[in-house]
């Protein structure tokens, strides 16, 4: 289908977004088939695509939204404003918000991982490397840490260890030095200033393959100022927990270092717990949540060609279910 004209006023075209409808409606409506009494929690709000569809698709839900990025709340308020006070707002990482919740269970979560589409469209920002901008690439604008700061003073170990794990890049010895030799001349401010050094330390055979040279570093400066990997890490487990039994969770990433971290959680959580060998499964030992998709999901060429950012999405879903009692 289209993309809604709403979503392209708000810079921003959610992906798999039916998809998301048909994996977590059934959660949302077991007691009431307009979601009245169930929460969905979106973890990573954003422009507020998702999150009004849900709202318009089930007239009793309520809604809790995540996002750091004050911009994106108030953009997701002013969208979700005909909702009233069935939407809840909460500035904070989406690993932040689970610990003072006084055990109340929700009914669905959803994460949409990595930059948004509004986030790179604000070249002011510095997430892109096709915009000239100042080095930021900060989610919370209030946040302490920027990518100039990293690139400035981190040596040139943890320059390379930042982008070898969190950006794959396989220059990233030759790229951390040039940066060191680069800053002493003259400290890096912009995104420009940046690339120019990226297609020079990048030989020209490798610029030609896998897509533009900084495609990688930016990815890694991203995901170190903003530890979006830690995050993940603590997040995803503590929604899982905080689902009732028949709750269920949907992640969206798209880079591999994400995905691979969601994969081996819900592997994990969908693995028996009986000792290998025996011929039953023990009581109690059973997995607490099972897989909703083979595998990870893809978009479909047809989304694809109207939204170009969901090419690299990677969905896998899962539902709590309910414990046996051990007598």
């Amino acid at each position: 289908m289209p993309p809604d004209s709403r979503d392209q006023r708000h810079g921003h075209v959610p992906v798999l977004i039916d998809r998301c409808v048909e994996l977590l409606t059934p959660a949302l409506t077991r007691h009431d088939a307009t979601g009245a009494g169930a929460i969905l929690v979106d973890a990573t709000l954003g422009a507020g695509g998702h999150a009004e569809r849900f709202l318009t698709d089930l007239p009793g839900l309520r809604l809790v939204g995540l996002d750091r990025d004050p911009t994106a709340l108030r953009i997701a308020g002013e969208r979700l404003a005909p909702f009233g006070d069935r939407v809840t707002f909460v500035r904070t990482r989406y690993d932040g918000y689970w610990a003072d919740r006084d055990d109340e269970t929700v009914d669905g979560v959803l994460f949409d991982l990595g930059v948004s589409s509004m986030q790179l469209d604000l070249a002011e920002r510095g997430f892109s490397y096709s915009h000239d901008a100042p080095l930021d690439m900060r989610m919370d604008p209030d946040a302490p840490l920027t990518a100039a700061e990293i690139v400035n003073t981190f040596d040139a170990k943890e320059l390379n260890r930042i982008l070898r794990d969190f950006g794959e890049e396989r220059f990233a010895f030759k790229i951390a030095r040039e940066i060191v030799r680069w800053r002493a001349r003259k400290p890096f401010t912009t995104t420009g200033e940046l690339v120019e050094l990226l297609y020079a330390a990048i030989p020209a055979p490798a610029r030609r393959t896998g897509g533009h040279p900084a495609k990688r570093t930016f990815q890694a400066l991203r995901t170190a100022v903003n530890a979006e990997l830690d995050s993940l890490s603590d997040a995803v487990p503590a929604a899982m927990s905080a689902l009732s039994s028949g709750g269920r969770i949907v992640v969206m990433a798209y880079q591999s270092l994400e995905d691979k971290i969601v994969k081996g959680l819900f592997a994990a959580a969908t693995a028996s717990r009986t000792p290998a060998g025996l011929p039953i499964e023990l009581p109690g030992h059973e997995p607490d949540f099972v897989s909703l998709t083979r595998g990870a999901e893809k978009a479909d060429d047809a989304e694809i060609d109207l939204n170009p950012r969901s090419a690299s999405v990677r969905l896998r879903a899962l539902e709590k279910v309910a414990r046996r009692e051990v007598s």
